[in-house]
C-alpha cells in the first residue's frame, strides 16, 4: 500500500523541482523553443485553474484541495488494495492536487511552463501536477468504464 504514496511523492518531487528550475533560472514570461513551432519552455504564472478560471479564489482552492485530498486518501485505502489501475490514478491524482496546492499556499500562484503549440492552437501552458492530474483522471475514467463493463457482464 505504500507504493499509492510513493507514486504521490514522485510526482510531486518532480512537479516541484522542475518549478524551481524554472522560478531561478528563468524570467517570467521567458520561453526557450525546444521544438520551434510546437514545443517551448515558457515560465508563466497562473493565479486560477485551468485554462485560467477562477483567478484569485485562493480560499476556494484551499478548500477544495483539502476536501479533494482527503477524499482521495480515503479512496485509495478503500480501494487500493484490490484495484491496481485505480490506485494509480488515485496516487497520481493526490500528487499533482497536492503539487499545485504546494505553490498555491506558499506563493498565491502557480508555475506553469509546458507550452505546447497544437494544430496553430496555442494550448493552455500547464505543468507535471497539471500532467499527473489529467492522466490520473482520465485512468480513473478507465477504471470506471470497465467496472461497469463488468457488472453488465455480471
Amino acid at each position: 500500500m505504500i507504493w499509492f504514496y510513493l507514486i504521490a511523492l514522485v510526482v510531486i518531487g518532480l512537479d516541484q523541482f522542475t518549478k524551481w528550475i524554472v522560478v531561478t533560472k528563468m524570467d517570467l514570461y521567458e520561453q526557450i523553443p525546444v521544438i520551434k513551432g510546437f514545443f517551448y519552455i515558457t515560465s508563466h504564472r497562473n493565479r486560477g485553474a485551468a485554462w485560467g478560471i477562477l483567478q484569485d479564489q485562493m480560499l476556494f482552492f484551499y478548500i477544495v484541495t483539502v476536501i479533494v485530498i482527503i477524499g482521495i486518501i480515503y479512496l485509495l485505502h478503500k480501494y487500493g488494495r484490490y484495484q491496481k489501475l485505480m490506485a494509480l490514478a488515485l496516487s497520481l491524482i493526490l500528487g499533482g492536487a497536492i503539487g499545485n496546492f504546494i505553490d498555491r499556499l506558499f506563493h498565491k500562484e502557480v508555475v506553469d511552463f509546458l507550452d505546447f503549440i497544437i494544430f496553430k492552437y496555442d494550448y493552455p501552458i500547464f505543468n507535471i501536477a497539471d500532467s499527473a492530474l489529467v492522466v490520473g483522471v482520465i485512468l480513473l475514467i478507465i477504471v470506471t468504464l470497465k467496472e461497469e463493463k463488468r457488472k453488465e457482464n455480471v
